[in-house]
């Protein structure tokens, strides 16, 4: 069984101590100790030394800067579940705004100022935004936050094609504009590919880099080639969460998917079909897996909502054949947070296959976007291509134990004995950090106890490699 929680909330800096933890605030003392019509000139001198904004400094202190007149500033995001709570404080004789406040080393949040608490505006200072479904944001990224290399374009590396289908729904009567995505080499085969269907799929694409995402994953060996099928909704909330979810599911299963098994060369194993969706998209995501897990065996659920049929019916019926990843952020929509606890709750129960992540991020695309590759890994690994072509090989990696771990933890695997295999360590973009182990091994089953000495809190992916064949699992280290 995989049954994976990881919860990437870390306490470092969250106690700041020390002179250099007040630079910021010392700036501020110093400012307020100086006659007013001298402080203007040193705001003046400090917004032009070429510092970064919002202003962050020992990994999780961080202080939102505004420059400008006005009777009121005050920040709204993720972080106040949107609503404009955090009054920013004006340095007297001055047109300088601050707030200061304390987050986690990784964490990435949207946000905007509001102004004079009508205006709501991206911080002039900013140069970071995160485009959703109302606009842009301005971003804010703590200093361990990293951008993972999958989600932009690069012209080198083969491409997938994307493909335009207009289909109507006796079911939902109506149409829609579908995009299925081929990866590349398509053309040139026979075979059949494994299928990914993701709901919003337009956002996906536009907002959520998807096509970019799968190119790169699919050119570095990391997943095995597959097709995406981008379904937009219509009536989204009714589609997705109300009364057209049943008709919806019927369009889904006796409509679209038999019109694309027919036209393309996709699995019919549902254990080669995926399904994914984010918030109200990962709710019908759960509730078509729930009712269908003999065509769609993985089922993903970013920042979801989940319903009490869903949650209901994973708790009261025989544990149903899907294998599932579920996350949701530390600064998400507050409802969502205990219906995802509580679905994991039940999950752990039944003994499922799943994963399950807490991101220092809140309800939006760069978050999903940012973690598509960690569903789409779990689904799709690159091994499993492989394998099929090796079936001599046999080897298995194991969830490192236990995990989070702060000084050591044990990772397990097996292989054929006399196989020569690798253990490495990777970040969660894929750089290489160190090989652990590497050699012949003569026992079929083995641990490697990893000691951490340098490494920061985080997550981290560590992966079995054997002929060329490779899994992979992810660690997480906290303070």
């Amino acid at each position: 069984m995989l049954m994976q929680t990881i919860c990437l909330i870390s306490l470092t800096g969250l106690h700041i101590t020390g002179s250099q933890a007040q630079s910021f605030q010392q700036f501020i003392d110093y400012l307020n100790a100086l006659p007013e019509e001298q402080r203007q000139a040193k705001v003046d001198s400090f917004m032009s030394a070429g510092h970064s904004f919002p202003y962050t400094e020992m990994d999780s202190l961080v202080a939102f800067v505004y420059q400008g007149t006005a009777v009121k500033i005050a920040v709204a995001g993720d972080a106040t579940g949107w609503s404009p709570d955090l009054d920013l404080e004006k340095v007297a004789g001055t047109d300088f705004w601050y707030y200061q406040a304390v987050y986690e080393p990784d964490a990435r949040l949207d946000y905007k100022f509001v102004k004079n608490g009508v205006t709501w505006l991206l911080d002039p200072l900013n140069p970071y935004t995160c485009t959703g479904g109302y606009g842009p944001n301005s971003e804010l990224r703590m200093p361990a936050c990293t951008i993972p290399p999958e989600i932009a374009y690069y012209p080198a590396i083969p491409h997938g094609t994307l493909h335009d289908t207009l289909l109507y729904s006796t079911n939902l009567g109506n149409s829609r504009s579908i995009k299925i995505y081929l990866p590349p080499g398509y053309d040139t085969t026979t075979r059949s590919y494994p299928v990914i269907l993701f709901h919003d799929g337009l956002e996906y694409i536009t907002l959520g880099e998807a096509p970019n995402i799968l190119d790169y994953l699919i050119a570095h060996l990391e997943i095995v080639p597959v097709i995406a099928i981008f379904v937009p909704p219509v009536n989204r909330n009714q589609e997705y969460a109300g009364s057209l979810k049943e008709p919806f599911r019927k369009f889904i299963i006796e409509e679209l998917m038999p019109v694309f098994d027919e036209q393309y060369r996709i699995e019919t194993d549902p254990q080669k079909r995926a399904m994914l969706g984010a918030s109200n998209g990962g709710n019908i995501s759960l509730y078509i897996g729930m009712k269908n897990p003999e065509s769609f065996g993985k089922i993903a659920a970013q920042s979801s909502n989940i319903q009490t049929e869903i949650s209901n019916t994973f708790q009261g019926s025989d544990k149903l054949d899907l294998e599932l990843y579920l996350d949701i952020g530390k600064y998400d929509i507050p409802m969502l947070i205990p219906l995802v606890a509580n679905l994991v709750s039940i999950l752990e129960a039944k003994q499922y296959d799943f994963q399950h992540f807490i991101f220092n991020e809140g309800h939006s695309y760069c978050n999903w976007r940012d973690h598509l590759r960690l569903p789409l890994v779990q689904f799709f690994p690159f091994n499993t291509g492989i394998q099929e072509n090796r079936g001599q090989l046999n080897f298995k990696l194991d969830q490192n134990y236990p995990n989070p771990f702060r000084e050591q933890t044990t990772i397990p695997f097996s292989l054929t004995p006399g196989a020569e295999a690798s253990l490495i360590l990777q970040t969660m973009s894929g750089q290489h950090l160190e090989t652990l182990v590497s050699g012949r091994f003569d026992q079929p089953i083995n641990n490697f106890v990893f000691h951490n000495k340098n490494y920061p809190a985080g997550s981290y992916s560590y992966t079995l490699i054997v002929q060329g064949a490779s899994k992979s699992k992810t660690l997480t280290i906290i303070r």
